[in-house]
């Protein structure tokens, strides 16, 4: 049965998320000024490892655009901080 996860991310460079397999994630916002993940999923499918790159503005990027694809932009303190969620291509 397809559910709605969240999922909140860490503040670093690299996050790897466990999802299950064929998720789609829907969108990247904050939520009380705590970056989350929301993802369509379906739980009973085996989990495996995604791996995101979360990049502040002005931040250098040392992935080629190629294997990199864009989830979204969030932003932290009151828009003081933004940041990017990309996913990694292996």
């Amino acid at each position: 049965m397809l559910t709605v996860y969240k999922y909140e991310l860490k503040p670093d460079d690299y996050i790897d998320i466990h999802l299950p397999e064929d998720s789609q994630i829907l969108t990247v916002q904050s939520q009380f000024d705590r970056p989350c993940l929301w993802a369509l999923v379906n739980p009973e499918n085996k989990s495996i490892v995604r791996r995101f790159r979360l990049a502040g503005t002005g931040h250098p990027i040392k992935e080629n655009k190629t294997a990199l694809f864009y989830h979204g932009t969030f932003q932290l303190m009151g828009g003081s901080l933004i940041f990017h969620l990309f996913e990694v291509s292996t």
